[in-house]
């Protein structure tokens, strides 16, 4: 029977949710693609070829199990599908949305490589999981037994949020720590509305809270709870801070030069509702002005995006390299072209002019030699500097971690020379007993399956863990 479902990729074309039009679009933060029909959902997973050696389970960080599940929703069994998804992946929901899948799973799809266009495995995996929770199939945490042991989590971000699940579901008391006064880091204050609704985070922060896990929010350790309190009151803790530190270019103190996390921060508080007197200034407002975002990675196109829906009256991003060569989503960049975005490529910062800022200054670039990682190094072209007006220029050139041992005055928590806690691989196991730690603090600004990925392997290193120190407490 399945066989008949199956394979469909030589008479079925791909086709992927539809996408409001730019027009539209650009007037709102709701999210840009529609959600599947039941039938186009399954018409769309019916192309998988069900392939022996499936290269998008082993290019996904979860190995979500693909093919089972898109063979589900081909035949209708979209319940065990949701089953199937969420066994592997804490929040599919989510990675369904902000995902590149196109670096990932998609880009992989064996059927992509023989010209038939991938399957549309991200836009799939949303509609699962957005109809388990329609249907009521999302059920809440209960564990078993209730065990004893408690482990504190420092980070409600999506590494954090994996291990609390996971612990939780064993019956672990759990309780997180966080910065902000809202749980979910940056799936909440960093990315965009129009990628990721935020009813869609709060209803996953409410499953867990149902399910008795306990926020401390507003909590900034170091400060308001020291590390060392939070390690006395637990029997390991985790650490899953994210990496915050913006890196910097050197004279960027001026008025109207500010960092993309702050400017997104600014954006997404506005969409809950909260006062941010920094938004109402125009500090953190693009209403307006020429904006120009430097960087060319996820987080530039969210800022490029943002400010084109808050009134910007151009919108430019400068990268130093080319199209080809950016580390951000292609999918991404197309969306933000169509949506008003000017890309100056090979175009390189310099400097700025004007306090408050009236433009940055701009050294041309053309690509030489590849580097070490392989990428063609941008050269510098002499003579061909210019100046880009901007009344507002936003900074996303990637983040840095923080020096954690000395905010939480500890001496023993080993950092690598990038500053990145030092943890074991696979375990997250640190310098210091029963202290994990795992995502980005870790392996440095990633993606948000990664972080998943980390917080559920943390997660079973410390049941092993707190198996073991319940065995010797009782001996």
């Amino acid at each position: 029977m399945s066989g008949q479902k199956m394979l469909k990729f030589t008479t079925v074309q791909r086709d992927m949710p539809e996408k409001r039009p730019p027009n539209l679009r650009k007037e709102d933060f709701g999210e840009i693609y529609s959600e599947y029909a039941t039938e186009k959902a399954a018409e769309q997973a019916s192309r998988c070829s069900q392939c022996g050696v499936p290269y998008c389970q082993t290019h996904c960080p979860l190995h979500n199990n693909i093919p089972d599940w898109l063979r589900l929703t081909a035949e209708g069994r979209l319940q065990e599908a949701y089953e199937i998804s969420q066994a592997t992946n804490t929040f599919p929901e989510i990675c369904g949305r902000i995902c590149p899948q196109d670096r990932l799973c998609e880009g992989n799809c064996v059927i992509e490589q023989s010209g038939h266009g991938t399957v549309t495995i991200g836009s799939v995996e949303k509609y699962i999981t957005d109809t388990a929770f329609e249907e009521g199939w999302v059920k809440p945490i209960r564990p078993h037994t209730e065990r004893s042991e408690s482990v504190g989590i420092i980070g409600a971000g999506p590494g954090g949020l994996a291990a609390a699940d996971m612990l939780r579901r064993q019956g672990v008391q759990v309780t997180v720590y966080d910065r902000y006064d809202r749980g979910g880091g940056l799936l909440t204050y960093g990315i965009p509305g129009f990628k990721l609704e935020k009813d869609v985070v709060m209803k996953r922060m409410d499953q867990l809270e149902d399910g008795g896990v306990q926020f401390v929010l507003n909590c900034d350790v170091g400060e308001d709870l020291s590390f060392d309190a939070i390690r006395g009151k637990h029997d390991a803790v985790l650490i899953a801070t994210g990496v915050y530190k913006t890196r910097d270019l050197p004279e960027s103190g001026a008025d109207g030069i500010v960092s993309a996390i702050d400017y997104l921060t600014a954006s997404n508080r506005k969409s809950f509702g909260d006062d941010v007197p920094e938004f109402e200034s125009g500090e953190l407002n693009a209403d307006g002005k020429r904006v120009v975002v430097i960087g060319g990675g996820d987080t530039a196109m969210d800022c490029v995006r943002t400010a084109i829906r808050q009134g910007a009256t151009s919108v430019k991003c400068l990268y130093r390299r080319d199209r080809a060569n950016m580390p951000g989503s292609q999918r991404e960049v197309q969306n933000a072209e169509e949506e008003g975005v000017e890309f100056v490529w090979l175009a390189a910062p310099n400097g700025f002019a004007g306090d408050p800022v009236t433009g940055v200054k701009v050294q041309k670039m053309r690509l030489g030699a590849p580097d070490a990682t392989g990428r063609q190094s941008p050269e510098l072209i002499e003579g061909a500097d210019y100046v880009e007006e901007a009344d507002l220029v936003i900074k996303a050139l990637g983040f840095e971690p923080e020096d954690l041992p000395k905010l939480w005055g500890t001496d023993g928590l080993e950092v690598t020379r990038w500053g990145t806690v030092k943890a074991a691989f696979n375990t997250g196991e640190t310098s210091i007993e029963g202290v994990y730690a795992a995502g980005d603090i870790v392996r440095g600004a990633s993606l948000v399956v990664w972080a998943i990925r980390d917080g559920r392997d943390s997660a079973t290193a410390i049941l092993d863990y707190l198996g073991q120190t319940a065995t010797v407490a009782a001996e």
